[in-house]
């Protein structure tokens, strides 16, 4: 996979905009990383696109830019010289899709159907947009649809929300899902960026999904441990469970049976997608990992990594739901 997609992997959201007018676009690319989200898939269905495109680059460097709605390699020239990044299309025009591989662009055009996976595949690629997704039969056309092909990853846009935008990502063979709902049109002709923030946001935030998993508190040996967590269970009725370094009262308290990381101990914290978490909260908020501490499963995945730093006396670890 190219790195360009590997990046929108991570960043996991992909907002697609139609700017009107290129001085919208600085403001507007300020919102989107402000929000959390440096990513644009700007449509060239406007004469500002490629101009709007070109200011993104330029005036914020650690975004992702792509040029969206490109129907032909007169375009794709043009997205480039822009600056885009990544190339995406509504439908599949393979001559539009091998002058972009010749020039070793990442390219994602849009498909509804096996035939269109497989001509895809034909060509070389291993990611492609889902389009119109909700109303091509969604999540469910797309499980069914992919089950053949194991390595193609998909890229859904058109009806994507707040309220089904988990359920798209939860599924393994999801690259990112592509949206507008947080950048509206109307918001961004209005010039209302500091809405798009919020709501670039409240998109962040509902993938990511960030609740309190359980509080560890460190003790000298596991007598100590014990007398602890017994009590916990006794005043209020959790369950206990002991493990091998430390025990449980209920789901919310650990208590260690020797002192582990922490002054006073640590906080998990549980997340929807752990990399993407780790890859917003390093690149967005400039929060550094430790990661001797990275815990992976059978799979390789990541599913436990400790922040650097301690907050109020305890280590902090981010942890896969």
């Amino acid at each position: 996979m190219h790195a360009i997609l590997e990046k929108i992997q991570k960043i996991g959201i992909v907002p697609v905009v139609k700017i009107d007018k290129a001085e919208d676009a600085i403001p507007l690319a300020k919102a989107l990383c402000a929000g959390g989200l440096p990513c644009a898939e700007v449509t060239f269905r406007t004469d500002a696109a490629a101009e709007a495109i070109g200011l993104m680059v330029k005036n914020f460097p650690q975004m992702c830019v792509g040029a969206g709605t490109v129907l032909n390699s007169t375009q794709v020239d043009a997205a480039i010289q822009s600056g885009a990044q990544f190339i995406v299309s509504p439908g599949l025009n393979p001559k539009t899709v091998q002058y972009c591989i010749d020039k070793n662009i990442p390219v994602v055009p849009g498909i509804s159907s096996p035939s269109e996976i497989e001509l895809a595949i034909e060509l070389g690629l291993d990611v492609v947009k889902f389009f119109p997704a909700e109303q091509s039969g969604g999540l469910a056309k797309i499980k069914a649809m992919s089950a053949p092909y194991t390595t193609m990853k998909f890229m859904p846009t058109g009806g994507i929300n707040a309220k089904n935008l988990n359920s798209y990502l939860d599924f393994p063979k999801i690259l990112a899902c592509g949206g507008s709902w947080m950048v509206p049109a109307d918001l961004i002709n209005n010039g209302e960026f500091d809405k798009i923030e919020q709501l670039t946001r409240e998109a962040v935030q509902t993938m990511l999904g960030f609740e309190l998993a359980h509080i560890g508190v460190n003790e000298q040996n596991e007598e100590s441990a014990t007398k602890t967590a017994d009590r916990f269970s006794y005043i209020f009725g959790m369950e206990k469970k002991v493990g091998n370094s430390s025990i449980f009262s209920g789901n919310a308290l650990e208590v260690m049976k020797a002192p582990y990381l922490g002054k006073n101990g640590h906080i998990a914290i549980k997340t929807n997608y752990i990399e993407r978490a780790v890859n917003y909260l390093s690149s967005v908020l400039g929060v550094e990992f430790d990661e001797k501490t990275t815990k992976t499963d059978a799979k390789g995945k990541m599913k436990a990594i400790y922040l650097k730093e301690e907050i109020g006396g305890f280590a902090v670890h981010l942890v896969q739901k």
